[in-house]
């Protein structure tokens, strides 16, 4: 039997469990010895290296001497270890992968760097958002003279019950039809983008597949999981369009992903951001973490959710004075209404 999202959304909480792992193979507190440790946690427990096509030897060799001659005797030294480590990290082109020190969190930016904004906070909230309401974390209103629903959820981690989500859809129930603007999304709990789907969903439909790794080899990976969304008891059955960006990210593009399954939904906007990979984290011998992706998340075709979601409709914001990207959804929304 098929397990839900939030189930497996549960699931994959308690395999990962947030806790901080040591890794036990023996290693010294160097520079050497610390990018070792580095260099084998991903070696052995990041999902991403065969999918990406990256070549960790040729990364071993690439800093193995910068390590071994690095010196710790000041504070400032410190700061260049960090650097260095960081700049091995970001070789994996991975949002989900960071270094925490008491002193800095290393950040990949090379995920969205060079793809359109297509996001202007500003804009909306002079000419869409204005007079919303809050019900837990999402920000609702009616536009296009109250005939469509706009919702602007800003954050995964933001939560919001059942009954806010019910209480959204009751203010809704005379529109055609929905908006719900994840753009600038970073992510945050699986189980709230399962909720927000929910309603959008008028049969039981698998909409993914997930593993995680289970051995030190690149391709050592558990059997396929699959995720099923159950029909929602309060369905909604008129349109709906997920805005989406670049900086759509992690739980945000698992949601736009879902999405692409739902009943009379279409995606608009630009290529989300990825992220498919839940994180864990290790320690390294000089105390500092490590945090990476471990397992790997598909849609229902099996490709890979990690690169990002291509939306149906790709559109770029143009104007100032008003969400090209919005209204195009508006235009969707008239065309698709019954």
């Amino acid at each position: 039997m098929h397990k839900t999202i939030k189930h497996i959304a549960l699931g994959i909480m308690v395999l990962l469990c947030s806790c901080t792992h040591r890794f036990d193979e023996p290693t010294t507190n160097s520079p050497l010895g610390n990018f070792e440790a580095l260099w084998n946690i991903i070696d052995q427990k990041y999902c991403f290296l065969d999918e990406k096509q990256i070549d960790w030897d040729a990364v071993y060799l690439t800093y193995y001497a910068q390590f071994d001659t690095l010196q710790i005797r000041t504070y400032e030294d410190n700061y260049r270890f960090f650097d260095l480590m960081e700049e091995v990290v970001n070789t994996l082109n991975d949002g989900h992968v960071n270094l925490y020190s008491s002193f800095d969190i290393s950040v990949c930016r090379s995920w969205y760097e060079g793809y359109p904004e297509n996001f202007d906070i500003d804009i909306i909230t002079q000419y869409y958002l204005k007079n919303y309401r809050q019900a837990g974390g999402l920000n609702y209103c009616r536009i296009d003279n109250d005939s469509i629903g706009y919702i602007y959820y800003n954050s995964f981690s933001n939560t919001f019950s059942q009954a806010n989500w019910l209480a959204v859809l009751r203010y809704f129930n005379q529109c055609k039809g929905i908006v719900i603007d994840v753009r600038n999304n970073g992510g945050g709990t699986l189980t709230n983008a399962y909720l927000l789907a929910a309603p959008f969903f008028t049969q039981d439909t698998i909409v993914g597949y997930w593993q995680h790794k289970t051995g030190p080899q690149h391709n050592d990976f558990s059997e396929l999981k699959p995720m099923l969304m159950e029909q929602s008891t309060g369905y909604w059955k008129r349109p709906v369009v997920v805005l989406c960006n670049r900086h759509t990210y992690s739980a945000a593009n698992f949601f736009v992903s879902i999405m692409r399954y739902a009943n009379n939904s279409h995606i608009i906007g630009g290529t989300s951001g990825g992220g498919g990979g839940m994180p864990m984290s290790y320690e390294l011998p000089c105390g500092w973490l490590l945090r990476f992706s471990s397992i790997k998340m598909y849609d229902r075709e099996m490709n890979s959710i990690e690169p990002g979601i291509r939306p149906h409709i790709i559109i770029n914001q143009q104007s100032s004075d008003k969400d090209d990207l919005i209204e195009q959804a508006i235009t969707t929304i008239d065309a698709a209404y019954h």
